[in-house]
């Protein structure tokens, strides 16, 4: 997983890792954090929301792109790749999920990325972490 670019976001939910990630593993639920429409295009290989689970976004005037699950541990960690389309290189996403002591979640989330255009990756990195710091707190969870 070896990229350039690195966007990384903490986010504290006030709800259980089984809620927060019942939430984030939902594709339908994101469109709000990331700004994006969100169309489910499959199923995961063993779960709705699992492995192998596809969803095309479109944000603003970009092409749509695909975002595929690589592996999804209930209640703890959610990864992803863009597997078609982007205009981004080597993309991938960790959501890391770990329980607080007053029974909420702390959301640990990386993505890293690279670009075919120099100093692009350092701008998309930037819009994405703000775009994602103001649409976590509307995923309710």
């Amino acid at each position: 997983m070896a990229t350039p670019q690195r966007v990384h976001v903490t986010h504290t939910f006030t709800s259980d890792p089984a809620t927060v990630f019942d939430k984030l593993s939902e594709h339908e639920n994101l469109g709000p954090v990331f700004g994006a429409k969100i169309k489910r295009i499959c199923d995961g290989d063993t779960s709705r929301n699992g492995p192998g689970s596809t969803r095309s976004l479109k944000i603003g005037p970009l092409p749509a792109f695909q975002e595929t699950t690589t592996k999804a541990e209930p209640h703890s960690l959610i990864e992803y790749k863009i597997s078609k389309g982007g205009p981004l290189r080597g993309h991938w996403g960790v959501q890391k999920l770990t329980p607080t002591a007053n029974g909420g979640t702390l959301l640990d989330y990386t993505i890293g990325f690279d670009a075919p255009v120099p100093g692009m990756a350092a701008v998309v990195g930037k819009v994405l972490t703000s775009a994602i710091k103001k649409g976590l707190p509307k995923l309710t969870a």
